[in-house]
């Protein structure tokens, strides 16, 4: 049933990290609200911003404290928090945004079974990361997309990026044709027409600003990230080769993330340096310019550059995933690599002393704002992915053996807070493994589960790929590295799998998921396997593991599918907690791991 045909409003959940990132929605509630949809929005923290934004938007808003750190116990309260919120509202859809409100807002919602979860990926922190901060970020890219049934980009070259880190099936991950966050309103807000002399000069006054002087603006977080350093450094060049020149620097500083103390005073200490703070009203700022500088290192389509470029303002950027998308090189604006400051002061250079390439490409950027990013459109496509999922949606599916609803409410209320205590862990066994074994780190295999439908499996690598002169792969034993052995006797290399257990292709208790090819050989009776889903541990596990036959192997599965229930579940964890401890089967008697399964059975008729 679609939304036209459904009897009540359809209730949208936005989850957001910090009442600054609201502004993304702005207009966007009336709109939805006029096609059915009733919209909510859930933020960090009380406060102006957010009461602000829901008065003037006239929708509900509810405050859910967590932090934009990554801080395992607040997150595991939080994903508390928001489940037990989202049971309250109900929702249809839950759409969350930004990293962290990303993956807690879908673990939530998986957790309160909300029928469609939606992620907007706005950009990837982790292009700036290194080393195990960046694992652990993508970790969390990774786990929101899966977590999520349609992950929207806001520029195709950020979707491009998402499919090179693997972190989304293309199946699932869509964008705009242009790119769209928001849109910009160069109808509206952010019409130059609407900012006559007097409102300019007012600006320049009250910053201080001579009124026929030039000015190079930056407007943004004041953040490391944003490339401060390189428009400092720019800086430096153009104040000394254009003497009436002045900077404007419009944007909140954050203590978590400062800038380097000695750029930080070179700013403040410079006359012909303006540093606002954050702005409520950018407008006039950008009428004061006459050309904004926008070095930032990672993007994932920025509102700025599409604000100015409104303004008829013309753009100098670094040409990174996102900004592309933004700034038409040699035509809106002018794209220089990232992170040089020489080629970012020279191309504001070639503006300052050509007022007609200033009016030129200021103009051709406000066509295409008004041809390409209209909100409307922006707004069309994320109600047409709504329709789409919820429509999916609406055929119910077939009841399944072994989908017991308190069983995978088990699951879930486990398997959620072992995945935010156990993320260092996740990070740490990662980055052993990238650099014992190299990339990728996860192994992945298509295996059967509940009624022997394929699903992928993700583990830890724990072998490597060595081949034999024919191509051929070696046996286990040769390819099993110390580092894959030590990761099999503590189960460590099975954590990823608490990702399958999320998606509902496993649970953390049942048989062991095989190999496709074992479908084939087995009896009527041993197939009843698969008539539950399959588990991380079972009854086979903590009854000798690998170090026993096959057919023992199956017999205990059958019997677990017989005797199943939520007490034996809990018996069979306890049982893998001593059995992991004491290190039981972890190989077969004279095998480096199992031995192959190759009976083929009498079938039963």
């Amino acid at each position: 049933m679609g939304m036209a045909e459904c009897r009540e409003p359809v209730r949208l959940v936005h989850v957001m990290t910090v009442p600054a990132t609201l502004p993304f929605l702005r207009g966007q509630a009336a709109y939805l609200r006029r096609h059915g949809v009733a919209v909510a929005a859930v933020v960090t923290a009380p406060g102006p911003g957010l009461d602000a934004f829901g008065a003037s938007e006239g929708v509900p808003v509810y405050p859910a404290p967590m932090t934009r750190r990554i801080t395992p116990l607040a997150d595991l309260i939080a994903v508390v928090r928001l489940y037990r919120l989202l049971r309250r509202l109900r929702p249809d859809i839950v759409h969350a945004h930004t990293p962290k409100g990303g993956l807690l807002g879908m673990l939530a919602a998986r957790l309160a079974r909300v029928p469609v979860r939606v992620y907007h990926l706005r950009g990837l922190p982790l292009a700036t990361a290194t080393g195990s901060r960046r694992r652990l970020l993508r970790w969390g890219e990774w786990a929101s997309c899966r977590l999520a049934q349609r992950v929207i980009c806001v520029s195709p070259s950020l979707r491009e990026v998402a499919l090179a880190e693997r972190l989304c099936p293309p199946e699932k991950i869509v964008a705009p044709p242009h790119g769209g966050s928001r849109g910009v309103d160069a109808t509206g807000r952010f019409d130059p027409a609407s900012v006559d002399d007097d409102a300019r000069r007012r600006a320049r006054d009250g910053l201080g600003i001579p009124w026929d002087a030039p000015v190079v603006g930056f407007v943004g977080r004041v953040v490391p990230d944003k490339g401060l350093a390189e428009l400092g450094d720019a800086w430096a060049t153009l104040r000394e080769e254009h003497a009436a020149l002045h900077l404007l620097v419009a944007g909140p500083e954050e203590p978590d993330d400062p800038l380097p103390a000695p750029l930080r005073a070179r700013l403040a200490a410079d006359p012909r340096v303006h540093l606002t703070g954050p702005v409520e009203d950018v407008v006039p700022l950008y009428a004061a310019m006459d050309v904004l500088a926008f070095p930032s290192r990672r993007e994932g389509l920025p509102n700025v550059c599409l604000e100015a470029a409104a303004m008829a303002v013309p753009v100098v950027a670094c040409a990174i995933p996102g900004v592309v998308d933004a700034v038409v090189d040699g035509v809106t604006g002018t794209l220089v690599p990232s992170r040089d400051a020489g080629a970012l002061a020279a191309a504001v250079g070639r503006y300052l002393a050509d007022p007609e390439l200033r009016r030129r490409h200021g103009a051709a950027g406000r066509d295409r704002m008004l041809r390409d990013f209209r909100p409307e459109e922006v707004w069309d496509a994320i109600l047409a992915e709504y329709r789409r999922l919820l429509e999916r949606r609406a055929t119910p599916a077939r009841p399944e053996p072994g989908g017991e609803p308190a069983k995978r409410l088990l699951d879930l209320s486990l398997a959620v807070p072992a995945l935010v205590l156990l993320a260092p862990v996740l990070v740490a066994v990662s980055g052993l493994v990238a650099w014992r074994l190299g990339r990728p780190v996860l192994f992945r295999q298509e295996r059967p589960g509940l009624g022997g439908r394929l699903f992928t499996l993700y583990k830890f690598r724990t072998m490597t790929d060595a081949r034999d002169a024919d191509g051929r792969l070696l046996p286990d034993g040769e390819r099993l590295t110390h580092l894959g052995r030590a990761l099999r006797g503590l189960s460590l290399d099975e954590l990823p799998e608490l990702i399958n257990v999320l998606r509902g292709e496993m649970s953390l208790v049942g048989p062991r998921p095989l190999l496709p090819d074992f479908l084939e050989r087995y009896t009527a009776a041993e197939a009843r396997r698969h008539d539950v889903l399959p588990g991380i541990t079972g009854w086979a596990q903590v009854h000798g593991r690998n170090g026993i036959p096959w057919e023992e192997r199956f017999a205990l599965d059958l019997w677990y599918v017989e005797h199943r229930s939520l007490r034996l579940d809990l018996r069979i964890l306890l049982l893998t907690v001593r059995a992991v401890l004491r290190r039981d089967g972890i190989a077969y008697p004279g095998e480096a791991t199992s031995p192959a399964f190759r009976r083929t059975p009498e079938r039963s008729p």
